[in-house]
């Protein structure tokens, strides 16, 4: 290839970096609006479409200079419903969903979806969680939620702060770090764990979190999947619940509608006990993405503010080293829901994996696949190692703001 003219791709993630690549060149400034929605192309997929809708879909993407992949049986409409693939830049979309409106069997709210999907996208990093005096200005910067166990079987630092004030210190020790958040659990999820009483859960959480309530700077987290454990600690002092059930336990939607504190949804395939024997999917994202799309609508018809609802893939919570890897890789794929995503990723057993070492040795990989993650729309990092976390993610954050 000769170096003549320069030819490269350029990576065009956002409208802003479609205008700001168009007004480099120096086109008029009328026309950079106009032609930024033709440098954005996006792939959709579309799940269990009526095979009708799909026709018209297909029909209306291609007329608009777009393409929509169908299977095979749509076209004699010998299948009833099929999975779409949506394919065109962002001026194809308009002018496909603008036709779509008003069309029947279901491609009216397939164009709505879409519309909504691409309005989350543009939305990006900018998330702001508020509730009472408290207010987490996500876009600016990546947040980092501290890690303290107070148990004695945890994977990583089990027995470390079972003493509450060594737990304490720890909590205090983390702020001075740069946690943004400090979670605070006392039941274990590590693979194979069996539960333990609410009794013993809250014996544990609750010394600790009245000992720091109102000393800290930063908001305190229950990690529990248990109603009774949270009521507990929001009335001790903590102000946001991370349930690792997702709101699967009957009462934990409603507590956190009432209580009107932000709430983190993970995605978990079976209970920790069980979890890793064996975790199969045919698609992980579009599994994770589907739990997603439930929980919130479970969330928010028990009266949760969507803007306090915040997203965990739960990285090794029922999944592989491949799996892992995977959502990380297309983690971005999150961002159509509209929610801000937190990602867990520290000392877990996939860096392990890859790397042939111990739970003490994995730092470095944690680190990187943390950095990673911001890239691919993070905004929320759980770490053990606070400090080295802080600073990835502030590298991390210059490289996105410098894009």
């Amino acid at each position: 290839m000769t170096a003549g003219y320069n030819v490269r791709p350029l990576m065009i993630g956002s409208m802003g970096s479609a205008q700001e690549s168009i007004r480099c060149i120096g086109c008029d400034p009328g026309g950079v609006p106009l032609m930024a929605p033709k440098a954005m192309h996006h792939t959709f997929k579309l799940e269990d479409v009526d095979s009708r809708a799909a026709l018209i879909i297909k029909q209306e993407m291609l007329s608009a200079g777009g393409e929509a992949a169908v299977c095979r049986g749509v076209i004699g409409l010998s299948s009833k419903k099929t999975d779409i693939l949506v394919m065109g830049t962002r001026r194809q979309l308009q002018l496909a969903t603008g036709k779509l409106r008003g069309q029947p069997f279901g491609a009216a709210a397939v164009a709505e979806e879409i519309r909504s999907v691409i309005r989350n996208m543009d939305r990006g990093r900018d998330h702001v969680l508020k509730w009472g005096g408290r207010r987490l200005e996500l876009g600016k910067r990546t947040h980092v939620m501290g890690v303290l166990n107070v148990t004695p079987d945890s994977f990583s630092d089990g027995g470390r702060f079972l003493d509450t004030r060594k737990a304490v210190h720890r909590a205090i020790q983390m702020v001075a770090e740069g946690a943004d958040i400090v979670d605070i659990g006392g039941e274990s999820s590590r693979p194979g764990a069996a539960p333990v009483s609410a009794e013993a859960e809250k014996r544990r959480v609750l010394l600790v979190i009245r000992a720091l309530a109102g000393k800290l700077d930063v908001p305190i987290s229950i990690d529990t999947y248990r109603p009774e454990t949270a009521r507990a600690a929001l009335d001790a002092g903590a102000e946001i619940i991370n349930d690792i059930f997702g709101l699967r336990k009957n009462g934990m939607a409603e507590l956190a509608a009432k209580r009107d504190v932000p709430v983190v949804l993970m995605h978990m395939k079976g209970s920790p006990r069980d979890m890793q024997k064996d975790p199969q999917y045919d698609d992980v994202l579009g599994d994770v993405h589907r739990f997603f799309l439930e929980r919130i609508d479970i969330a928010t018809r028990a009266g949760i503010d969507p803007e306090k609802i915040v997203l965990d893939p739960g990285i090794g919570f029922g999944k592989t080293a491949d799996h892992n890897l995977r959502i990380l890789s297309r983690l971005g794929e999150l961002g159509g829901l509209g929610m801000p995503v937190l990602v867990g990723v520290s000392r877990k057993s996939f860096i392990g994996k890859v790397l042939g070492t111990g739970v003490d040795e994995r730092l470095e990989g944690g680190l990187a696949a943390a950095t990673a993650a911001i890239l691919n729309g993070a905004t929320i990092i759980r770490a053990h190692d606070v400090e080295a976390n802080v600073r990835a993610a502030r590298i991390a954050d210059a490289i996105i703001g410098a894009g």
